[in-house]
């Protein structure tokens, strides 16, 4: 069964995933959601406008790329600044980060193609509030998810198991 995705036209998010794609792009948005045509996440935004939202996924994206960790990993790791209380200052930093892309010829920050030049961009902001309070909440928001930590090869915590003595912790042969 195919949920339909309550959107202007009523599409399947398959329909709307194959017309994305055959349009050629990176992320559809529409009323309320944001769709990546290239992976298999969908999200639907509670405070935030969608293109803001797609537009902070590949924030997320370039401040920490990770080519191993799925892009719903970065959706999990920034859906905290779709409320209320962060829309306002969050929308406000998008919009300085959009204007930055437009004093450079793009029409907003998701217009840049190449990873480069977004990140030549994002040097230009990294003394911002707006940058530093998302690279700060990436962080835990990103890494504190039990999902990427075998990508990483981290077990978890070991206290509940006896501790790491046992569990690896001498098992260094080049020493």
């Amino acid at each position: 069964m195919t949920k339909t995705i309550a959107g202007p036209r009523g599409l399947t998010r398959r329909q709307l995933l194959a017309r994305a794609t055959a349009a050629g792009a990176s992320f559809v948005v529409g009323a309320g959601y944001v769709a990546a045509t290239d992976a298999a996440w969908a999200t639907e935004m509670n405070a935030m406008k969608p293109d803001s939202f797609a537009t902070l996924v590949q924030l997320a994206r370039d401040i920490y790329p990770h080519d191993r960790i799925p892009d719903e990993n970065y959706v999990v790791a920034v859906k905290g600044y779709d409320t209320p209380q962060e829309v306002d200052a969050t929308e406000a930093g998008i919009e300085m980060l959009n204007a930055a892309a437009r004093g450079r010829g793009y029409g907003s920050y998701l217009d840049i193609g190449w990873e480069r030049d977004r990140v030549d961009l994002l040097r230009s902001i990294e003394d911002s509030d707006f940058f530093q309070k998302i690279r700060g909440g990436l962080v835990t928001g990103l890494y504190n998810q039990k999902a990427v930590w075998p990508i990483f090869g981290y077990e978890g915590e070991s206290f509940s198991q006896g501790g790491y003595l046992y569990r690896g912790f001498d098992d260094i042969a080049w020493l």
